[in-house]
């Protein structure tokens, strides 16, 4: 049985649905991007950022697509090689037993079909390549027309939009350029490839399976409605191997044994095909020639019936072509007129085939999809839409998902617990990534940190560098301080500037005025500690002000307002006295500063700016009491015992100031040094201790310097004897003596 690739051809119509189905879904998804939106302003900028929305879906069809035509092209080359094969099979059914079974026992050639569906494959995905960027230059391309088409003045954005879409519909989306520099639609090409494909897949097992069997001349039918292509190569003996060229060959007799008869031979079989035989629609079949029986008849021509085909496939292009407007279609307006031009050609093609009864209508022809389109089905909900992209897409959609869009998925009832998972996650990273936005503007720490609440700076924390987190740590411990402080409510501390302005609105007068306290404070704490910092020049600051920092000020903050303040004084202290004698030197710097100090403030006023009310009612009290001593006395009149026993506590110390400093801490010898003894108990107490924990250091500068027991410096400073001064005199002497 003769086969011409005209016969295995239709199994390409697979392919080509697939493609189609493809494009027109493509088409779709641009015509909805485009539609969504048109009439409000910022049009253009919205679209132009869906860029990256438009090639994830063009990617997901692309996707698809390529698994599908692999699967569906490994089948039809395999199963058009089988169909040439069998073909073949029956044709020489005639021949001899032997013959016969040679061919049966003959099996397909697997590696080969496999290796031109991998051809084939390989030619039609590689065109996959240039989808994605014929959709989005497309895309692109129509959003500048339309962007430009109103500034012009020569129309609607609306109008703009369609036409710029029903342009794009009608050329398709070209994705391949041949060698030619022509540009073939991605249905077009893909469906010549793989016709091309299983015709070769047919043929070639056609052929193979005649030469198994010892046969090596075939005949071209006589198709009527032949092609100027094909014309010449109808009726002729061709050669399926051997040189290339028309001419003589002697062969065998098919049934007279020995007997050699001439056979004109046109050339080999892949001549004709290069020359255009058997091209993608070509009906020409080549059968094997038995020499001496196959009889050549003459050739016929219908050049009519060739005119009258070609009329029906331009019938369906612009059929096609149609329907590819209507999916495309932006407008209400567009859709009707292109559905109402489908209708008018499906006329024409009742028309043409009443006129052309041999002719027959191919429906699978005239469908974008090739007859397999979905059923149409209700229309998805807004919120069923959106539920399905959290379902089926990957954390990239998601991110990719408005606010909106992610709210309307959240009101769907078709999301599990792993979906709604995703949205919270997804709405928390926005609410941190929103936060770390206004904490850490520009990638550095807010100046003004009260503004943010606990919980946002707890939030931020772990997400900030270590110079950035003490500053964190140090706002929290202003505020710790600040709930501890009189007037201030440990509940506000801790809100953000939103939160008080919230609770603000609609509050009674009391709240209201704890609420502006607060906000006071905090724009206190915002110009004066800048960055939480001091500021750097406290000129400008006023005393109530500099007072009101102490409350939030670090140590080195502290000596800083402190200096200030002796800075606005201006009160020059006394040098220290240094008569030798360290209890003089100790009573008469005390009376250098009462002189510097007079006249003293009066305990009234100063009581008064205490904040404190419990402070402000003792200041008052002692006040009362200075009053009845008489007022102002001197601060040189006689000291007692007790005031004595507390000034002793100060000459300690400072003696072993000094004397660290003179002994440059040798102190204690090394008995006392591994007992732990503390060096400052030596300075008070019985000698006789002192002096034996005391290193030789200690012991000769007390032979300059002295050392006074609390009784000897009572008598001294009080000028009243002491009943323990004498022994401890005596003590002292025995000590300084055993040296």
């Amino acid at each position: 049985m003769a086969i011409h690739p005209g016969m295995v051809e239709p199994l390409a119509d697979r392919t080509r649905d697939l493609y189609a189905a493809a494009e027109e879904r493509l088409l779709g998804i641009i015509a909805r991007q485009l539609a969504d939106g048109l009439d409000a302003p910022g049009w253009a900028e919205r679209k132009l950022a869906a860029i990256q929305q438009l090639r994830r879906a063009s990617q997901g069809v692309v996707d698809e697509l390529g698994k599908a035509v692999t699967l569906d092209v490994f089948d039809v080359v395999a199963e058009a090689y089988n169909e040439g094969h069998r073909a073949a099979v029956a044709e020489i059914g005639a021949l001899s037993d032997t013959a016969r079974a040679l061919v049966d026992d003959v099996t397909p050639n697997a590696q080969g079909v496999d290796r031109l569906a991998q051809e084939t494959v390989d030619r039609v995905t590689s065109t996959h390549r240039s989808i994605l960027r014929a959709v989005l230059d497309g895309f692109r391309r129509i959003i500048a027309e339309v962007t430009a088409t109103p500034l012009l003045g020569t129309g609607t954005r609306r109008q703009a939009t369609q036409d710029a879409m029903r342009r794009f519909a009608d050329a398709g989306i070209r994705a391949f350029v041949d060698k030619a520099g022509r540009r073939w639609q991605l249905t077009s090409y893909a469906e010549m490839a793989v016709r091309t494909s299983v015709a070769r897949a047919a043929t070639e097992a056609h052929m193979r399976t005649l030469s198994d069997a010892g046969i090596e001349l075939v005949i071209v039918s006589d198709a009527p409605r032949e092609c100027p292509l094909c014309r010449p190569w109808e009726g002729k003996v061709l050669t399926i191997d051997g040189p290339t060229g028309e001419r003589t060959v002697e062969v065998e007799h098919a049934i007279d044994d020995g007997r050699m008869i001439p056979v004109r031979v046109a050339g080999t079989l892949d001549e004709a095909r290069l020359a255009g035989l058997q091209h993608p629609n070509c009906r020409h079949s080549v059968s094997a020639y038995t020499p001496g029986l196959t009889r050549v008849e003459d050739a016929t021509s219908d050049p009519a019936g060739y005119e009258a085909g070609q009329r029906q496939r331009e019938i369906e292009r612009h059929i096609r072509k149609y329907k590819k407007r209507e999916a495309a279609a932006i407008t209400p307006e567009a859709q009707r007129a292109a559905r109402l031009k489908v209708r008018q050609w499906q006329g024409a093609m009742r028309d043409h085939l009443a006129a052309h009864p041999d002719l027959r209508r191919l429906r699978h022809r005239e469908q974008p999809g090739a007859s397999n389109l979905p059923e149409k089905r209700t229309e998805a909900t807004e919120q069923q839409v959106e539920a399905a992209r959290v379902w089926s897409g990957d954390e990239q959609t998601v991110r990719e998902m408005s606010d909106d869009q992610l709210a309307a998925a959240e009101g769907s009832r078709l999301l599990d617990d792993r979906a709604r998972a995703r949205i919270e996650g997804e709405a928390d990273r926005r609410d941190l990534d929103d936060l770390l936005a206004r904490v850490t503007p520009g990638g550095t720490l807010a100046e003004d940190l009260t503004q943010f609440s606990d919980t946002e700076l707890a939030r931020a924390y772990q997400h900030l560098d270590d110079g950035d987190a003490l500053r964190v740590m140090a706002e929290m411990d202003r505020r710790d301080r600040a709930t501890r402080l009189p007037g201030v409510p440990p509940e506000l501390v801790g809100l953000s500037d939103h939160d008080l302005a919230a609770r603000a609105r609609g509050a009674d007068p009391a709240t209201l005025a704890q609420l502006a306290t607060e906000a006071n404070r905090r724009d206190l704490l915002t110009r004066l500690f800048p960055g939480g910092r001091l500021l750097g020049d406290l000129a400008d600051v006023s005393d109530d002000e500099l007072a009101w920092c102490m409350q939030y000020a670090t140590a080195d903050e502290l000596a800083r307002i402190a200096a200030e303040m002796d800075r606005r004084e201006g009160v020059e202290l006394p040098a220290p006295a240094d008569t030798g004698d360290a209890a003089a030197d100790m009573l008469a710097d005390r009376d250098a500063l009462a002189d510097a100090m007079s006249p003293a403030p009066d305990p009234q006023e100063w009581g008064r700016l205490a904040d404190d009310e419990t402070f402000a009612v003792e200041a008052a009290a002692l006040a009362v009491t200075h009053d009845q001593e008489g007022g102002d006395t001197d601060e040189r009149r006689t000291i007692t015992r007790r005031e004595a026993r507390a000034l002793y506590d100060e000459y300690v110390y400072r003696q072993y100031l000094q004397a660290e400093d003179d002994c440059r801490g040798y102190l204690l010898n090394k008995k006392a040094q591994a007992a732990g003894i503390q060096p400052v108990s030596l300075f008070s107490g019985p000698a006789r201790i002192a002096y034996a924990r005391a290193s030789d250091e200690l012991k000769e500068w007390w032979a300059e310097h002295g050392r006074l027991t609390q009784a000897e410096f009572i008598e001294k400073v009080t000028g009243q004897s002491q009943r323990w001064a004498a022994g401890a005199r005596k003590n002292e002497s025995d000590q300084q003596g055993k040296r």
